[in-house]
């Protein structure tokens, strides 16, 4: 497909309605338009691997606030906004005057004079939605400690890649409750797909999350199953997902977490219960001998750096389409 036919296959009106638009949880769409901005991201994926460029975001700039760590979001949110002919602006929290007490208000609407989109990494959930309060531009979750939307999304690209489908897909994910967890399953179900999680107690996901995660399932024709049994999650499923079992943050919990959830490994004998062509998911980086065994996540139903990839290709999407 050639650059300046991209948006003949996506009409002016279609992308119209992100224009503008926030994405701080995956479930801010719709299913259908979620479809959208993973069909977009699959045809960028295609052009960025035929050697072609698509820049509609010349003259743009990302202001990128980071209060924590990162290493996959930051790099590919930069090389996103380079390959769509816009440019990023890295900003450390600790930095910005938000680290000497400045309100999260002013923050917003003195960056809103000067950049395009915000995209920010931090901890608080309802921080960033303070700052989507007062900013005038898109406001981008590349993480907080309740969602992870970009993940989610990189995430279903690849499933969609690997399985040539979403509704329907079979998904397991086993492990911690936490911020990615919460998006993986309200995208899975948003999109139609069978989700089973099985956590230890006391690590479950919210429970307004997952009832709002079941009415999206009632809705479009998917499942959710919570469990305690790690075997009945992944029982028959066509993707085993887990991550990493103590998040940042939550350091201090290391070694009673280990014990917690130690029967949770993702090994050969739990994946012996999923699909003979099952994908393996992690969304990175991964504690081999803990949440996996090697011989998972290096194995040949791995599909990890294909997530990896993928998250490159869905922000570029998801930067196209809000700003």
């Amino acid at each position: 497909m050639q650059p300046a036919k991209i948006l003949e296959r996506f009409p002016s009106a279609q992308l119209a309605t992100f224009k503008g638009k926030d994405l701080l949880r995956v479930d801010e769409f719709t299913g259908e338009e979620l479809t959208c901005l993973l069909d977009l991201a699959a045809h960028m994926k295609l052009l960025h691997k035929s050697g072609k460029s698509y820049q509609p975001l010349q003259g743009k700039t990302l202001g990128m606030i980071f209060d924590k760590a990162s290493t996959r979001t930051r790099v590919s949110f930069e090389v996103g906004m380079y390959q769509l002919g816009g440019m990023s602006m890295f900003l450390s929290g600790k930095e910005l005057q938000l680290g000497r007490g400045e309100p999260i208000s002013d923050t917003a609407k003195v960056l809103s004079r000067y950049v395009d989109a915000i995209m920010i990494r931090t901890f608080s959930h309802t921080g960033v939605e303070e700052l989507a309060k007062h900013a005038d531009i898109p406001i981008i979750n590349g993480l907080t400690d309740q969602f992870h939307p970009c993940q989610a999304l990189a995430d279903m690209l690849t499933i969609q890649e690997h399985k040539g489908k979403l509704k329907g897909v079979k998904l397991a994910y086993v492990g911690d409750g936490n911020n990615v967890a919460n998006s993986l399953v309200l995208a899975a179900v948003l999109l139609g797909m069978d989700v089973r999680v099985a956590a230890p107690e006391g690590y479950e996901m919210d429970q307004q999350i997952v009832q709002t995660a079941k009415a999206y399932a009632l809705q479009n024709g998917g499942q959710l199953l919570v469990t305690h049994d790690p075997v009945e999650a992944v029982q028959g499923a066509d993707v085993v997902y887990t991550d990493v079992w103590t998040s940042m943050g939550f350091e201090a919990e290391n070694e009673q977490r280990l014990k917690a959830f130690a029967p949770y490994q993702v090994n050969d004998q739990l994946t012996s219960h999923a699909s003979p062509s099952y994908l393996f998911m992690h969304c990175l980086p991964a504690h081999r001998g803990e949440e996996v065994s090697s011989s998972v996540i290096d194995g040949p139903h791995s599909v990890v750096f294909d997530q990896a990839e993928n998250r490159l290709h869905a922000q570029k999407a998801v930067l196209a389409a809000l700003v």
